[in-house]
């Protein structure tokens, strides 16, 4: 929970910045954290393109999926 209030404050204080900037400094705000954004994608991408098979596994799960050959996640989740 104080990961959530953590996260929260530094939102607000983010916002707060924005506020204050002219809007030529906004829009190089704006470009950094779409940079930031696309990097963290990228990074996740990476992860997963680093497990062995993960693209081969991948194609194989969609291909099921089209075929209707799946299983309901409520059909199999464990009630903990």
């Amino acid at each position: 929970m104080e990961a959530v209030a953590e996260d929260l404050y530094t939102v607000q204080k983010i916002e707060a910045i924005l506020k204050r900037l002219s809007p030529e400094r906004l829009r190089v705000a704006a470009d950094f954290l779409a940079y930031l954004d696309e990097r963290e994608s990228n990074d996740a991408t990476e992860e997963l393109l680093s497990i062995p098979n993960f693209k081969e596994d991948f194609q194989e799960a969609l291909q099921d999926f089209e075929k209707g050959d799946v299983v309901s996640f409520k059909s199999i989740r464990r009630h903990v």
